[in-house]
This record gives structure tokens, C-alpha cells and sequence, in this order.
């Protein structure tokens, strides 16, 4: 059975590319998700994608995803600061989910220094632009292949 692997992207991750640049960078979400959908294939795994600038859009797939998604890759975006609803979707869920984000949100200003999701994620990759999700699905991929480490 293969894998799968969902994509979420909150509010205004639709307008990469345009957005801010020189903290999120030049690349389309669409860019993006071509690098991802890529690397995904070539390591035998469905992914799918999906941003919404709605929180219950986001809400309602993350409990979608109990019981035939085996992995998320989420970028709340201003959410992750205030969404206690995404925070308990997580949690009911029991879905692995890695949080990325393509700044270091501990370097921007303070109100984006705490993650209210963070505590009941996997992991979170923070920082390094489009490579947060890249680095998100290798660790998704490690696991998958039973990396323990060594």
C-alpha cells in the first residue's frame, strides 16, 4: 500500500513568490509543491496539497486525514500563533504532523516566537525557506524507511 502524504498551507501562502520576498522568498507555493510532489514520487509516496486561507478549511482536513493520510506536512502560518482549533484537530487526529515554516519565526518578531501547535506536532523545521518542506519530507521519508538513527 503506498504512503500518503498531505500538504497543508494556511493564510497567504497563496500569494509566495510576491509575498515579502526577502523573508519568504521567490518561490510560488505551486513551485513549492512541484519540488515536493517530485522528491515524494521518486520515494513511492501519494502527497496532496491543499492551502486555504480559512481556518475550518484546515480544521476539517486535518480530521480528514485520521485513518488513510500517514503523515502531514502543515504550515499554519499566522495560525500556528493562535489556532487552538488546528492545535486539538492535530490532537484528535492522531496523525504524525510536522510543522515548517519558511522563516525562523524565533528571529521575527515576538508575537511569532510561540507555536501553539508545537506541542502536539512531530517536529518543526523553521528557517530555511522552501527547503523546511523539503527537509520535513525527508524526515517523513527516513522514518518511513525505518532510519533509527545510525
Amino acid at each position: 500500500m503506498m504512503r500518503k502524504v498531505l500538504v497543508l498551507n494556511g493564510p497567504n501562502l497563496n500569494m509566495l513568490g510576491t509575498r515579502e520576498p526577502e523573508i519568504y522568498g521567490a518561490l510560488t507555493l505551486a513551485d513549492i509543491n512541484e519540488r515536493l510532489r517530485r522528491r515524494a514520487e521518486r520515494a513511492g509516496l501519494a502527497i496532496t496539497f491543499l492551502q486555504s486561507n480559512h481556518e475550518g478549511v484546515l480544521v476539517d482536513a486535518i480530521q480528514a486525514a485520521r485513518g488513510n493520510t500517514d503523515y502531514i506536512i502543515l504550515n499554519a502560518a499566522a495560525f500556528t500563533h493562535y489556532s487552538i482549533a488546528i492545535r486539538d484537530a492535530i490532537s484528535a487526529a492522531e496523525v504524525p504532523v510536522i510543522e515548517v515554516h519558511l522563516s525562523n519565526i524565533h528571529q521575527r518578531e515576538e508575537f511569532r516566537h510561540h507555536s501553539v501547535i508545537a506541542p502536539v506536532v512531530w517536529g518543526q523545521v523553521a528557517g530555511l525557506g522552501a527547503e523546511s518542506y523539503m527537509a520535513a519530507l525527508e524526515a517523513i521519508i527516513c522514518r518511513m524507511e525505518g532510519y533509527d538513527g545510525d
